[in-house]
């Protein structure tokens, strides 16, 4: 029977191996300390679903619940019964908070996030710097405000790896929605978080990333250049409304999400009015270039 070759024996110009599918309802563990279970919540916005991290073995604290799914929250439970200890929230949108009550009432766990908001009840409220001490493991929060005011970040300090909830996410870019997101936040969270020594990325949604800088490097590269395709086009129209941009903008993209990235473009927007760039207000009004 042949031997498979280790990932350092790749032949050169080999493919990768494709990572495994992302299946809902079914543990895989990532690391010795990290287990993933997706929620069945696929679609447009969550892609396969959203990930949920069991970290730990004898102490488990969950990251992001996910759904209010009875099969989910149960998969969870099954999977540390008992020895789970703390449910995390990263913030509170809709797909990675709302299963926090119900694994509360299978486990007994404490419910932690930067606050309570959107439905969300916490025990404490924790703010970045806030670590969680477990007998194997340390998990620092990081604040990163962007997406979400509320958002944070947890740093598994053992493995290096970054629990990123929806301010990194593999193989899509983040959607920033004013008047809670903030572009010019989200970019200063992007570079606090690269200024970590990380060895991967765990993301909200989507597979481990594996080169945590170059995935941070590509997001930063993808907003600066948004940002000069907005401005250009508010110079060459004069005037604009967003709704026009989008138009232009995401001409190949799925005209389902385009209402999504109207949000995103209004972000980019508040960001270039505050710098003196273009003027404006409202998300349904004009816009011009100064």
């Amino acid at each position: 029977m042949p031997r498979r070759k280790p990932p350092e024996a790749v032949d050169p110009g080999e493919e990768p191996p494709a990572p495994p599918p992302l299946v809902p309802g079914v543990a895989r563990a990532l690391s010795p300390l990290v287990r993933r279970i997706v929620a069945p919540n696929p679609g447009l916005m969550t892609g396969p679903g959203t990930n949920t991290y069991l970290v730990g073995i004898d102490e488990i604290a969950v990251i992001d619940p996910g759904p209010d799914a009875a099969e989910h929250l149960d998969a969870i439970a099954g999977c540390g019964g008992d020895r789970i200890r703390w449910i995390v929230c990263t913030h509170t949108h809709p797909d990675h908070s709302p299963g926090a009550a119900g694994l509360k009432a299978r486990t007994g766990a404490e419910v932690m996030a930067w606050d309570s908001r959107d439905g969300l009840e916490v025990d404490q409220k924790i703010k970045g710097g806030f670590r969680i001490e477990a007998t194997e493991f340390r998990l620092l929060a990081v604040h990163t405000p962007g997406h979400a005011s509320n958002h944070l970040c947890f740093l598994l300090e053992e493995e290096h790896m970054l629990f990123s909830g929806d301010h990194i996410m593999q193989g899509s870019t983040v959607v920033i929605s004013p008047p809670d997101g903030n572009m010019t936040q989200y970019l200063e969270s992007l570079a606090a978080v690269r200024a970590i020594r990380l060895r991967s990325i765990a993301p909200g949604h989507g597979h481990l990333i594996e080169d945590p800088k170059a995935a941070i490097d590509d997001y930063v590269a993808h907003r600066l250049a948004r940002e000069q395709q907005i401005l250009a086009l508010l110079v060459e129209a004069g005037t604009s409304k967003i709704d026009d941009l989008v138009e232009v903008i995401y001409v190949d993209v799925n005209r389902e999400l385009h209402p999504v990235a109207k949000r995103t473009v209004h972000a980019h927007l508040v960001k270039l009015a505050k710098e003196g760039k273009v003027k404006g207000r409202s998300v349904d009004g004009k816009w011009s270039a100064i």
